[in-house]
């Protein structure tokens, strides 16, 4: 079973300060991490997209999610494959 959560960041400029604090601090949980942007040349998007592929370990990513959630301005899905 693989383990994936996304994050969709909605106001990537007001929130990212704290989104990568707590995605610092549960770094023993997160094995793989892509941040997509949708940016130009002449600016950067206030959206963005995480997706992270985590360990199995159940409490580590109730309590990430538990964290992430309280961030006004992302949404979250959490995905079992």
């Amino acid at each position: 079973m693989v383990n994936i959560l996304i994050l969709s960041v909605q106001k990537r400029k007001t929130c990212a300060v704290k989104v990568q604090g707590i995605l610092t601090d549960s770094d023993c949980v997160i094995k793989t991490r892509l941040g997509i942007c949708d940016s130009s040349s002449n600016s950067c998007s206030d959206t963005g997209l995480i997706i992270l592929e985590l360990t199995s370990e159940e409490n580590a990513i109730k309590n990430l999610i538990t964290k992430l959630k309280k961030i006004e301005g992302i949404k979250i899905k959490f995905v079992k494959i």
